[in-house]
């Protein structure tokens, strides 16, 4: 049965890879804005998108598609242009866009709801080890190396930036910044191009997995944030909390990563069908096995957690299915 899901979530890949050229938003064929594909908001969102249409299509005539993105930054703007429907977007830029805070200060976004909190976005700040002395993100201070920070425009820049912001750290002048994907900039820390990156990620992410597993463990590290850095982004940033990646999570990990972490949430345009989301939420909640196969991140999704922390109003469908089962009163 495993292996029949996965055959089927790799057919909608490479539909999606090669066949959304002319894909449009819509009210019933749903495109879901993701990440690149070597995180973990891409095969979450094909998962759905997969998960979707397999239960909705010949019922409701519901189809969803993922599409690769820069992320948060470019899927807030996507959804506010009508170019999506759906986004899995960090809760850092779901609270500053709906509050008109951070980048998007004097300009709010509200037309945008939450449909349900997804899984934790873990922070990996990944270096190769012989630039390691603390192994906490404070050898990144005036490292003065070249580093990818991520896409430009993309949630990860956005949360990286923020981090270093807290710290009292300037990445312009500390660091030699790269902006390149995940699965790009593993692969340049292969090749010794760059020194180090910025992956945040539900573990295990498949970029961080090729840098343990090619490089070795003893090659490379996922920095720590200790308890004191995290207190100071607390202070402003109250959503990311301490998250321990264990030792094995990673190929020869023999220790705890400490790191922090911060939501991620399932958002959609506002004005989307009551009864759509209604479906869609509803198909999510009843096939969550089907998504725990395709990635071990989406194991962190429950009812019980399904609307904490989301950082925009509930969209009245999915607010409905939760009243209906008793999640919210």
């Amino acid at each position: 049965m495993l292996k029949r899901l996965i055959i089927v979530v790799m057919v909608c890949t490479l539909c999606v890879t090669f066949g959304t050229v002319n894909a449009k938003a819509g009210d019933k064929n749903l495109i879901i804005a993701t990440a690149t594909t070597g995180g973990t908001y891409y095969p979450v969102g094909v998962a759905i998108g997969t998960l979707a249409s397999i239960k909705l299509a010949k019922s409701d005539k519901i189809t969803a598609t993922a599409i690769n993105s820069a992320g948060s930054g470019e899927n807030v703007q996507m959804l506010k242009n009508k170019e999506c429907d759906l986004a899995i977007l960090q809760a850092l830029f779901g609270l500053n866009a709906y509050n008109g805070a951070g980048p998007y200060k004097g300009k709010a976004y509200k037309d945008f709801r939450a449909v349900t909190m997804l899984w934790e976005n873990v922070e990996h700040f990944a270096l190769l080890s012989k630039y390691v002395k603390t192994g906490d993100v404070s050898d990144l201070h005036n490292l003065d190396e070249k580093f990818s920070i991520g896409k430009r425009g993309s949630g990860t820049e956005g949360s990286g930036r923020t981090l270093f912001a807290a710290l009292g750290m300037d990445p312009e002048k500390e660091l030699n910044l790269e902006y390149l994907a995940y699965t790009p900039s593993a692969q340049a820390m292969m090749d010794n191009r760059i020194v180090g990156a910025n992956i945040p990620a539900g573990p295990p992410v498949a970029a961080i997995t090729m840098l343990y597993a090619q490089l070795g463990a003893n090659k490379v590290k996922v920095l720590d944030f200790t308890d004191k850095q995290l207190s100071t982004i607390e202070k402003n940033y109250p959503i990311w909390t301490r998250k321990v990646i264990p030792a094995g999570t990673y190929p020869g990990q023999e220790k705890d990563i400490r790191t922090i972490a911060q939501p991620n949430f399932l958002a959609c345009r506002a004005d989307l069908p009551d009864e759509v989301v209604y479906k869609l939420t509803k198909t999510i909640y009843e096939n969550l096995p089907f998504l725990h196969n395709i990635h071990k991140a989406t194991k962190a999704m429950s009812l019980d957690r399904a609307t904490t922390g989301l950082p925009a109003p509930l969209h009245p469908g999915a607010e409905k299915y939760y009243r209906e089962v008793g999640a919210i009163k």
